[in-house]
């Protein structure tokens, strides 16, 4: 009697399950556009062939703009991820991103972001992470952060980015002298692992050594890059329990970087509170000059306790690493449009050459020795010295093309989008702009993909896929009329979102203008000093055609008005998104 029981009741709940499923695979997001699914996986098969079809090592997100574009490009794109992820949506439109990262009623500092994501990222940037707070813990630690990333604190920095980018330059003069073959993105990640630690700790990381420790690293860095490689080739988010062995030599990094990091927080308070207060003038202006992140948030603390420690040290791991990340990405991606964009790096030049003065000439000759008379010691220290005299304290704000080379940049080549969970019974939604239908996200993970958003032909142009600074420029510019005949265009003023790389709303990155100094003073001091050469990935292709030095000369898109590569450089995942080859480059002096 018992067994004819147990197996109705095993019967009646697989029948029970299987609708369930079904439901949910088929008809519980069914208004959404959407590939064919299966019963099992949903689309993880799909996604999968989509990966497969990919080149090595490749983005997913690559795979994400394939499906979109094969969907016909809809504002959203429904995912089903699971059992291995996320059932998620796809946005591909500004107006709906702007929805989801904005402010509302349910979510006053905007819905929060994906624990999946976050998890990922737990042994780099920590438990307490501002990425990783919501409502209430989020608005108290950007209140108490967001001073030390002022304009006017991060502009106070520029001669110790500047000193740091002539370590940089003298790098690049011996790889002019040796003409190796070298990986551009590992010495822009050093740059700015050594002015991220200035202006966050007030302290020199090493991280660019120079003299008889020129191949020692400083110990903090040495450990960050063992922690950012124990990413390597997690290019798919799977969950941590596929993945034991990385998860466990990243935490035992991660601890290690915490133990440095706690003394540096406790020297540092100990530092600012050493005396009592008093009202003597010398001592209230030695507390103002107090101005790094780290300063900044500790002036007001007067006692340190573990929890504050604990999570200071949680916000400089954030900034230690988004504060490099993003802006070594950008500059190798800078250099490299800018090596194939012949017409954008003369503009560049130009601009420069008008603003502070032409660089002391080069010649062939000088170009071969980093010990010629055109070392950082003269020309780029004259250019150091013009950026920080009275008269050009404003002109790295007054440069429209370089600008407009960075915002293009980071348009075609950008640093990731932003997801966000969706609480179920939020009734949380949104409105698709052009039928303004309502639709319920409740449950769902909503990325918006950059990647998507801003090659949209809407927004740029027909030509939106095309590196073309010039459409940032005012449309009375003669350098926008005369640039290319393509149709590429800024985003109107009805879809400012359209172009988002720090993100929009209360959660936009808060390292945004350190992001864009750095940027301006690094092509500034080398934009005319090198010419970069691709190697491998994105090597520039010669016809038949020679000049007058008897070398052949580089084939000519004139539609695109760039040289033609072989092989276009992409996009792989380490953590966040970095040219799959670290943009390998040969360098020689630019001859005046």
């Amino acid at each position: 009697m018992l067994l004819p029981l147990l197996a109705a009741a095993a019967v009646l709940l697989l029948s029970l399950g299987y609708s369930k499923l079904r439901y949910i695979r088929f008809r519980q997001h069914a208004n959404l556009k959407q590939h064919p699914s299966t019963l099992l996986l949903g689309h993880v098969k799909l996604f999968g062939d989509y990966i497969k079809r990919n080149k090595p090592r490749a983005h997913p997100d690559m795979a994400i703009v394939a499906l979109h574009r094969d969907l016909g490009r809809p504002p959203l794109m429904y995912l089903d991820m699971r059992p291995v992820g996320d059932a998620m949506v796809v946005v591909g439109n500004s107006d709906i991103a702007d929805q989801i990262t904005r402010s509302s009623d349910a979510f006053p500092t905007s819905p929060p972001k994906s624990s999946r994501s976050l998890t990922r990222l737990l042994y780099v940037t920590g438990r307490t992470s501002i990425l990783a707070q919501h409502g209430d813990e989020w608005r108290q630690l950007r209140k108490r952060f967001n001073l030390g990333f002022a304009p006017q604190y991060i502009s106070t920095f520029t001669p110790e980015i500047l000193d740091k980018g002539l370590i940089f330059l003298d790098r690049l003069d011996s790889l002019c002298s040796s003409g190796d073959a070298f990986s551009l993105l590992d010495l822009t990640t050093r740059l700015t692992f050594d002015i991220i630690g200035k202006v966050v700790m007030e302290a020199d990381l090493d991280a660019q050594p120079t003299g008889k420790n020129k191949n020692s690293q400083g110990e903090l860095i040495a450990l960050y890059e063992s922690l950012l490689s124990a990413y390597n080739g997690d290019t798919l988010n799977l969950p941590w329990w596929l993945t034991l062995g990385r998860v466990r030599r990243r935490a035992a990094l991660a601890a290690k970087i915490t133990s440095l990091l706690q003394s540096i927080v406790r020297r540092k308070h100990a530092e600012l509170h050493a005396s009592p207060p008093s009202n003597d003038e010398e001592e209230k202006k030695t507390t103002a000059a107090a101005r790094s992140v780290l300063s900044l948030s500790l002036q007001d603390v007067p006692t340190l306790t573990p929890r504050i420690v604990d999570e200071t040290c949680d916000q400089l791991r954030t900034f230690l690493f988004a504060g490099h990340d993003t802006t070594s990405i950008l500059l190798s991606w800078a250099f490299y449009e800018l090596s194939r964009t012949p017409r954008a790096l003369s503009a560049v030049r130009a601009e420069l050459d008008a603003v502070f003065g032409p660089l002391a000439p080069s010649s062939p000759s000088s170009s071969s020795s980093s010990s010629s008379s055109s070392s950082p010691s003269d020309d780029t220290r004259t250019m150091r010295a013009r950026l920080l005299s009275p008269e050009k304290k404003d002109a790295l704000a007054q440069l429209p093309y370089l600008d407009a080379v960075i915002k293009e940049t980071l348009r075609v080549h950008p640093p990731g989008g932003t997801a966000r969970a969706i609480p179920r019974g939020s009734n949380f939604s949104v409105r698709l702009p052009d039928s303004g239908e309502s639709v319920l996200l409740d449950g769902l993970l909503a990325y918006n993909c950059q990647s998507i958003i801003h090659g949209d032909t809407a927004a740029f142009g027909a030509d939106a896929d095309a590196f073309v600074p010039e459409r940032w420029l005012p449309a009375d510019d003669a350098r926008r009329l005369s640039a290319t005949k393509l149709d590429a265009k800024p985003p109107p003023p009805s879809s400012p979102g359209a172009w988002r790389p720090f993100e929009r709303g209360p959660r936009n990155c808060i390292g945004q203008e350190l992001a864009y100094i750095e940027a301006r003073v690094i092509i500034a001091l080398a934009a005319r000093r090198y010419d970069f050469v691709k190697v491998g990935l994105g090597a520039v292709l010669v016809g038949d055609d020679v000049n007058h030095d008897g070398e052949k000369k580089p084939v000519v898109d004139e539609a695109k008005g760039q040289l033609r590569v072989g092989e276009e450089v992409y996009p792989t995942r380490q953590v966040t998104s970095k040219p799959v080859d670290g943009m390998m480059m040969r360098i020689k002096r630019a001859v005046s």
